[in-house]
């Protein structure tokens, strides 16, 4: 009896298949664990008569010796074929993998960029976790002054005796032109393009983060008729050629005089329609002269020099180019109305 089952168990181990990993592990608990077949006939071979005891324990050993070796071999045969399709990734989005896009805050922050930079501005960059000291302190913002409500945003750390050294997400790229400023001396031309923060609710028109783009030039003698014929040379750059601009007096901690600048709306002309609130104007930033506090606190001689600065969210701008409705469709990663862009790109 037990030679036939060594026999039959034989003509199994000799037959085996396996597809994966899986099905090889499972053949080997089943055939060579502590409780698999194998093992079985070894229990049983105490009862086998004292003459049959060779013949059996020859069989068992072949049989067990059978199974090392078939089951070794399927092993490595499914580690070489799985190495030579080693590129193969079955999770992998199936062909054809369609192209993506630039996004369209993307398309319109590199056309800002392109268009001053063919005016002389330079890229510059710096950290979104800032100090106090480069977003508020040296842009003339007083400790208690309550402007720094208008630009309210989340603090890393708190440090109630020297609010300079808070740590804190940044509310404007303005820490930039700070941090250029105390390291570069005039003539310096720059645009700071980069995310910023503010702790507002999320609505159609805010959310708690967004996209600006600002600039600064400071040399001998600049003047605010210097900033707005850029301005108007960028709207024209970007709206249209028969785009008007207007400035409209504001207040701004870093700047005086600050403005804020309006253009005519490119969808009706300036003769008023909802998108302009029938005003015909659109406002799209914020600019004025640097204080001259601002270049004393950057290490900047204010009697010698003077700047402009601006800035503008690129989401504003991006409504305006492409009249999207709802702020929050930008970083909702919808691929619906992301492939609304694709023709832009």
């Amino acid at each position: 009896m037990i030679l036939d089952k060594i026999e039959k168990l034989l003509e199994e181990v000799k037959g085996l298949t396996a597809s994966n990993a899986e099905e090889i592990e499972a053949m080997r608990l089943k055939y060579l664990s502590k409780k698999g077949e194998i093992n079985a006939l070894m229990a049983d071979f105490r009862n086998v008569p004292a003459e049959q005891k060779k013949e059996v324990g020859i069989k068992i050993n072949e049989l067990k010796q059978t199974a090392l070796e078939r089951i070794n071999s399927l092993r490595e045969q499914f580690e070489t074929a799985e190495a030579q399709d080693d590129d193969l990734d079955l999770t992998r989005t199936a062909y054809p993998i369609e192209l993506g896009t630039r996004h369209p805050l993307t398309i319109v922050k590199n056309e800002i960029i392109n268009i001053f930079s063919r005016m002389g501005f330079t890229l510059a960059d710096g950290p979104e976790v800032e100090d106090d000291l480069h977003v508020f302190t040296k842009m003339n913002f007083a400790a208690d002054h309550p402007a720094r409500d208008m630009q309210d945003t989340f603090f890393v750390e708190s440090n109630p005796d020297d609010v300079t050294k808070n740590i804190l997400l940044r509310s404007h790229t303005s820490s930039v032109q700070a941090r250029v400023m105390e390291t570069t001396q005039p003539p310096i031309r720059i645009i700071c393009p980069g995310r910023v923060y503010r702790n507002e609710a999320i609505t159609a028109r805010a959310h708690c983060f967004f996209h600006q783009i600002e600039g600064l030039y400071i040399d001998k003698n600049v003047s605010f008729t210097d900033l707005k014929q850029v301005l108007l040379t960028f709207a024209r750059e970007l709206f249209g050629p028969d785009t008007k601009i207007r400035l409209r007096p504001s207040y701004f901690p870093f700047t005086e005089p600050s403005a804020e600048m309006d253009i005519s709306c490119h969808i009706c002309g300036g003769k008023g329609c909802g998108f302009c609130k029938h005003t015909g104007w659109v406002e799209i930033l914020g600019c004025g002269m640097v204080d001259p506090n601002v270049l004393e606190l950057c290490g900047i001689d204010s009697k010698v020099y003077s700047g402009y600065a601006f800035g503008l969210g690129v989401e504003r701008i991006t409504n305006l180019t492409y009249q999207v409705s709802d702020l929050r469709m930008f970083s909702e990663n919808d691929v619906r109305f992301l492939r609304e862009f694709e023709s832009a790109n």
